[in-house]
């Protein structure tokens, strides 16, 4: 039973501090709030189910996150997600400029959009998003690089 216990603490510690990063997460994949939310709550389910066991607090999260991008990637290849009429998002309680600039983000294709999420709004560096999404630093690295040129086109940057 105390085995019980403490996976149920844990459970609980991981969805008051990992909830909203994994819901920004799941949003830049699927561009649904509502979309988002059953995604994390399977992530949350699977979490329950696995009783997975983790070296430190950022093995937990980079296992949480990556259990929530393939979870997303899943949702985005069912025929129904992919044949619905998404409903838009409104973004009026964010001031202008940052509606702007998160609606250039979500427009991006997820292979930029993802990165750009973890390292802008995650804190994350090249060398954590390289080991999330399994790819080379090298790569995430160009990913950063070209979806920042996308933004910058999007919202008129200016050039040097």
């Amino acid at each position: 039973m105390n085995d019980s216990s403490e996976l149920n603490e844990s459970l609980k510690l991981a969805v008051v501090n990992y909830s909203d990063s994994l819901l920004k997460v799941a949003f830049t994949y699927l561009k649904s709030v509502a979309e988002a939310e059953e995604v994390v709550q399977d992530v949350f389910l699977t979490y329950l189910k696995k009783s997975p066991v983790f070296e430190n607090s950022e093995h937990e999260k980079a296992w949480l996150i990556r259990t929530t991008i393939n979870r997303s990637k899943n949702v985005l290849k069912a025929g129904w997600f992919r044949s619905r009429n998404p409903i838009p998002e409104h973004l009026t309680y964010l001031p202008a400029e940052e509606q702007t600039l998160l609606q250039a983000v979500m427009a991006l294709n997820s292979k930029y959009r993802l990165p750009i999420h973890l390292h802008y709004y995650e804190g994350y560096s090249i060398d954590e998003i390289a080991t999330i999404l399994h790819a080379k630093p090298a790569t995430v690295g160009t990913w950063l690089a070209r979806g920042r040129q996308h933004l910058k086109e999007a919202i008129g940057g200016f050039e040097t």
